[in-house]
């Protein structure tokens, strides 16, 4: 987003962390889901994300249009939500579809913070993606642009209906619907990362031979704590292919101390001689 754009997705974020302030996991929960719906309308419709986006357009009366056309429908907290998101100044209309749905998916991430359930979906998010990135044949029908995101998103929930968070399983959704334009599997590392900044923590994506301990990651994840300077939330990735040590990356901090990439860099060097 362009400045001026995130200003006017900030103060819609504040407007939401206010309002969540009193409610339940519930009741924000619902309004979340109104918040996609919304998302949704403007993605279906350009007209309508044209002309909330206007910047010739006083934003009071854009912000009155959106109260208008969602009062009695939703909620009125959200009514309110998506008033402060027309009322903003946007740089495009895309920017506005795009704070919209942001917005929907911190008030999914507040409603797990509110239920105690928010580092539960982190993790079963991040496990979801390592699943479907370890089996071709599903990562291949749910990329599939061909297939239908209706029939993708239905085979996503019935994956993980029952067996994760009500929140895991919408955020997986909306990752296969595009979530920010991504594809499936940026869309999934970005929510786990939203999921992380929510706890004021950072990702480290750690790729090793063999499974750590959970002390061995304990200890881990200390240590990058201590570096950062910051809460680290470690995602290990299990690939028999780097032999042994790790790969950490956090960030664009990039730490190779595999045994395979020792052993590329003595190949390289040898074939330079």
């Amino acid at each position: 987003m362009q400045a001026a754009s995130r200003e006017s997705y900030a103060a819609a974020r504040a407007a939401l962390e206010a309002s969540t302030g009193g409610a339940g996991a519930a009741a924000t929960a619902v309004t979340a889901q109104e918040l996609l719906s919304f998302a949704d309308l403007l993605a279906r419709e350009p007209r309508l994300r044209r002309a909330l986006s206007d910047p010739s357009r006083p934003g009071e009366e854009r912000g009155e249009l959106a109260a208008g056309l969602l009062a009695g429908k939703v909620g009125q907290g959200t009514v309110d939500l998506v008033k402060v998101l027309a009322s903003g100044r946007w740089s495009a209309a895309s920017e506005l579809l795009e704070a919209a749905e942001r917005l929907g998916v911190d008030a999914l991430l507040a409603s797990a913070e509110l239920a105690g359930d928010l580092n539960e979906v982190e993790d079963e998010l991040f496990r979801f993606g390592q699943i479907v990135d370890g089996d071709p044949q599903l990562a291949a029908t749910i990329g599939e642009f061909v297939v239908p995101v209706a029939r993708r998103a239905e085979l996503v929930r019935g994956l993980l209906q029952g067996k994760a968070k009500p929140v895991t399983v919408t955020l997986a959704e909306l990752a296969v619907r595009g979530f920010g334009g991504r594809t499936f599997g940026n869309g999934i590392t970005r929510l786990v990362e939203l999921a992380a900044e929510r706890r004021e923590a950072q990702v480290a994506y750690v790729t090793v031979a063999e499974s750590l301990t959970e002390a061995e990651e304990a200890r881990l994840a200390s240590s990058l704590s201590a570096i950062y300077g910051r809460q680290v939330s470690v995602k290990v990735t299990v690939d028999p292919a780097v032999l042994g040590g790790l790969r950490v990356q956090v960030g664009s901090d990039l730490y190779d101390g595999t045994i395979a990439r020792r052993l590329a860099a003595v190949r390289n060097a040898l074939a330079g001689k």
